[in-house]
């Protein structure tokens, strides 16, 4: 059975009962049929994570013991996503593979173009991509979820870009700059911005531009914009020290 990560809102000192339930809960007993004596990872999705075996299983419940503790430092550079907004069809897969590839925050943005706009259900599809994240993160055994903030415009974005303390990518095709000409030796943040389906608008990208955002080109392909974001943050893996980290364990049920 493959390993996997359960959240819960703090993992507890070593030789404490933890409690997991709740969804958390439901997909470990229900789901997945962990039973007493497995061991499982816990995190409170914040860095610290430990191992646990279980004690007790209950419908959706399990009662664990935890054996012990650590803190996992996030990656540096820091990597924000800004993203517009994918059509519905593809917003689940930009999350997604943006999570498994390390993305650590994601703004949802509402670029000129995008055909997505979500009016008057923000707050519902952005629950759906924090959910989606926090399925990813899972999956992915990360030890930290990936934060995804409210919705943005793009007038929000170009003060995050103002603000930015480090590069400020945006891909774009036609840009002469490859994303390995930026400067990231040193860098503590990037931030990485996704254009819509139809690219970006010229007099928006000009505005990105004059804000500080710089335009770059990840390859000689153009990528849908719901899997351009996992394929910089793989370039960014090993164009800085994000990927110098050792993998976590795997701690199977057994």
């Amino acid at each position: 059975m493959a390993a996997t990560v359960f959240y819960l809102d703090s993992v507890p000192e070593p030789g404490a009962v933890a409690v997991l339930d709740g969804p958390e809960g439901h997909h470990a007993a229900t789901v997945r049929r962990i039973g007493p004596g497995a061991a499982v990872t816990l995190s409170d999705g914040r860095g610290v994570s430990g191992r646990a075996r279980v004690l007790t299983a209950g419908r959706g419940r399990l009662e664990l013991i935890v054996d012990d503790r650590e803190t996992e430092q996030p990656p540096c550079p820091r990597v924000t996503l800004v993203q517009a907004l994918p059509k519905a069809d593809r917003a689940e897969a930009a999350v997604e593979l943006a999570t498994e590839a390390g993305v650590d925050a994601i703004l949802p943005w509402r670029a000129a173009r995008c055909v997505a706009r979500w009016d008057g259900k923000a707050d519902k599809a952005v629950a759906k991509w924090r959910a989606t994240a926090r399925a990813a993160a899972r999956q992915s055994r990360r030890a930290w979820i990936p934060e995804v903030a409210e919705l943005h415009d793009t007038a929000a974005v170009l003060a995050r870009i103002a603000a930015a303390g480090g590069p400020v990518a945006a891909l774009h095709e036609a840009a002469d700059r490859p994303l390995a000409g930026l400067p990231f030796a040193g860098a503590s943040d990037v931030l990485l911005i996704v254009g819509p389906e139809g690219g970006l608008d010229d007099g928006e990208l000009a505005r990105l531009v004059a804000a500080g955002a710089q335009p770059v080109r990840l390859g000689p392909t153009v990528l849908r914009t719901s899997t351009a974001a996992a394929v910089a943050l793989g370039a960014l893996g090993v164009l800085t020290d994000r990927w110098s980290g050792r993998p976590p364990p795997d701690r199977s049920p057994q």
